[in-house]
């Protein structure tokens, strides 16, 4: 006798390897969506997505000005370019992971009348979070070179491996709080807490000495362990290869996890939402 085995909606779990072909196939399509996110998104203004980078300007103006006064900052140029590179990963980080537990409630009409693989809308929203901070990041990263004029050139030299795996972090981590989220509704008011101390437990608006005996806790922080090496490349213009490359290796670990939890999911996901 043949033995028949359930599955919602006639889907079978697939492989990783299957799950990026599918990724890689539809990638215009997830691409040009994003886009026309992020069109939609300013139409009809003056600025257009200039709005990006002038917002975080004004964060980092008011920011450099308030706590470089509290702090009684000595050089206040190497300050303002700390704090500006800071805060702009990290909103980028906070916008990726913020948005994630809701990924796939947003898109509950398309889960539930197509038979999309749920990989496309988590590409979608990770495409859309990089174009956000890409447009953003240029405009700061052109205003931040006022105070240190080799900002762009160590961009090209120093900061595409820190980049990179800041992109992929981007990717599967948000992923795995989308998986998290569907099945467990607290996630929704669980991660905007989680953000916010964290933010604050970050040496982001000040730097890690000034925690002194905690300094450990920034050390423990896998949000600031990734936004750390962006910043420190672009500042001091060094490769600093082995956190480089042991970030990469646990990329390579959390997208695979992700991918294969997305597969194991991926028949319930339109009952969980």
């Amino acid at each position: 006798m043949t033995q028949v085995s359930f599955c919602p909606q006639g889907i079978a779990h697939s492989s990783v390897r299957s799950t990026v072909k599918d990724a890689w196939r539809m990638r215009r399509a997830w691409w040009f969506t994003a886009t026309a996110r992020t069109r939609a998104r300013f139409a009809r203004t003056f600025f257009g997505s200039f709005w990006l980078g002038l917002s975080n300007l004004l964060s980092i103006a008011a920011l450099a000005l308030v706590y470089g006064t509290v702090f009684k900052v000595q050089d206040f140029s190497t300050y303002v370019v700390y704090l500006g590179i800071g805060l702009v990963v990290w909103n980028a980080i906070s916008a990726a992971i913020g948005s994630a537990p809701n990924l796939f409630e947003h898109n509950h009409s398309h889960v539930h009348n197509t038979n999309l693989n749920p990989i496309f809308f988590v590409l979608e929203e990770w495409a859309f979070q990089v174009q956000t901070f890409l447009q953003s990041f240029a405009l700061v990263l052109l205003a931040l070179s006022w105070f240190q004029r080799n900002l762009l050139l160590n961009l090209f030299v120093y900061g595409w491996f820190p980049l990179l795996n800041l992109f992929l972090f981007l990717f599967w981590l948000p992923m795995i709080v989308c998986l998290l989220g569907a099945r467990y509704r607290d996630f929704y008011q669980l991660v905007p807490i989680v953000l916010q101390l964290v933010f604050l437990l970050s040496p982001i608006l000040y730097r890690k000495d000034n925690l002194g005996t905690m300094a450990w806790t920034a050390n423990l922080n896998p949000l600031y362990r990734v936004l750390s090496p962006v910043r420190h490349s672009l500042m001091t213009g060094e490769f600093q290869w082995s956190v480089g490359l042991l970030l990469l290796a646990l990329n390579i670990i959390g997208l695979w996890v992700a991918l294969n939890w997305l597969n194991r999911e991926r028949p319930y996901i339109p009952f969980l939402i």
